[in-house]
């Protein structure tokens, strides 16, 4: 058998040449390569070998056209820039879904709402084929991203339970959570054992679904708290600090505090310290997260409740894969076919605060 032509140096290596490099047909070859089934393992090795050896880089614009998927996916963070990249939250969020759709051999789009005009925006790219599907949190109960979502009919996966007015009554709106009212449970149980017994809780926003099943778990242990014993915050470290002294001027005999979020607990921390109150002696304290660059680096060390919030961005992109398989396997939406939600549990992680 003569020697195969190798590619002239400079030339970016064809179909055709994996083709020969192989062994096998074209047909094949863009089978392989674009991730069809049917084809015999040992042709799989051949093919994925050639490509190895000649650095062949598939053509994305025929990929497109064969599998009918543009391999990127759209991350919206319906907050603005500063929250995103001042919280740890979104970052751990982030690295997760932009791990998982590397595995999935996709790129990652980042999106984020900085006021009401940016929703149209954000629908033109969506409804402009750019994507295959979208991954969105942070949404809050009057948000207009998931009726743009909607209305553009693109795949969506979202972080967080839906709140939104419908949201229960619509179709296939696949979602991946945390045990936010379990892990809330934990965290007041926790400090009771510890023997608080008037305990304030620092609550987040009342338009987002994390932030209100932490109210409703704080409030199934403790069921005659009044509202004297809460404050609202939004979940950054400046809302902590005001809720914290909003808190202590209603309650100085305050012995125990939960924040929802592990930015709040760091700003009640600093006010407790600055008016003299020694945490865990005088106030215990209890957050939400464990965001490790936050609850090991106060002083003292912060208990919380943790999340594996990257864990769950891996799982919002496998529920957005199952999404676009049905659909490329022509799956119509009805009943039993959307994907399933999922809750993942939650831990109280205990460091020196309580």
């Amino acid at each position: 058998m003569p020697a195969l032509p190798e590619p002239t140096p400079g030339a970016r290596p064809t179909l055709e040449a994996v083709a020969a490099r192989a062994g096998v047909s074209r047909a094949t070859v863009s089978r392989v390569v674009n991730g069809a089934a049917g084809v015999r393992t040992p042709l799989v090795e051949k093919v994925r070998r050639a490509v190895e050896e000649l650095g062949y880089i598939p053509n994305h614009a025929a990929r497109t056209l064969v599998t009918r998927r543009n391999g990127a996916v759209a991350v919206i963070i319906a907050e603005p820039e500063f929250r995103i990249f001042s919280d740890p939250f979104f970052e751990q969020q982030v690295r997760g879904i932009s791990r998982e759709l590397t595995a999935h051999d996709s790129q990652l789009v980042l999106l984020w709402v900085e006021g009401p005009g940016d929703y149209d925006r954000i629908g033109r790219y969506l409804g402009g084929g750019h994507v295959d599907g979208a991954l969105a949190f942070s949404v809050h109960d009057d948000d207009e991203l998931p009726g743009v979502i909607r209305r553009v009919q693109i795949p969506a996966v979202f972080g967080g339970r839906p709140g939104w007015a419908g949201a229960t009554g619509e179709l296939a709106v696949p979602y991946v959570d945390a045990d936010n009212r379990g892990g809330a449970r934990e965290a007041v149980r926790h400090l009771l054992s510890l023997g608080r017994r008037r305990i304030g809780h620092i609550a987040g926003p009342r338009d987002q679904t994390s932030a209100v099943d932490r109210l409703d778990g704080y409030r199934d242990v403790l069921l005659d708290a009044g509202p004297g014993l809460i404050a609202q915050g939004d979940f950054t470290e400046e809302s902590g600090a005001r809720a914290m002294a909003e808190l202590l001027a209603r309650r100085p005999d305050l012995d125990g505090v939960f924040a929802a979020n592990d930015l709040m607990a760091s700003g009640a921390l600093r006010v407790l310290r600055e008016r003299g109150l020694r945490v865990p002696e005088d106030v215990a304290l209890v957050g939400f997260d464990d965001m490790t660059s936050i609850a090991e680096a106060t002083d003292p060390p912060l208990t919380t409740v943790r999340q594996d919030v990257e864990g769950m961005g891996r799982l919002m992109v496998r529920l957005l894969m199952r999404v676009l398989n049905r659909a490329e396997n022509g799956d119509e939406p009805g009943a039993g076919s959307a994907p399933g939600s999922v809750i993942t549990p939650t831990e109280l992680v205990r460091r020196a605060s309580a």
